[in-house]
């Protein structure tokens, strides 16, 4: 019975390929990346410029570096896959 109705098309077929993810999904992945990496780095500056007693040096330093590391995880995100290497023979 199964193959008769794999046949017919009354079956789906099992893909191999990983499910597509949605565009809701995709962006709250970023939005998720770019908030997350800024929250991290702004509390690391704000801790340090308090526990050095320093103006907000530290604050703005980790504000620039956790907007550059959300930023790099978007783009490793959408990046394409990178061939292993030797992936490629020479002629």
């Amino acid at each position: 019975m199964r193959e008769a109705r794999k046949r017919q098309g009354l079956d789906p077929v099992a893909s191999e390929a990983p499910p597509a993810f949605s565009p809701w999904g995709i962006g709250m992945r970023v939005g998720a990346e770019l908030v997350s990496s800024l929250l991290v780095a702004v509390g690391i500056g704000w801790l340090l410029d308090r526990w050095l007693g320093t103006k907000p040096i530290f604050l703005a330093v980790f504000v620039l570096l956790g907007g550059a590391a959300g930023v790099l995880n978007v783009w490793r995100l959408f990046a394409p896959p990178k061939k292993p290497p030797g992936g490629e023979k020479l002629k």
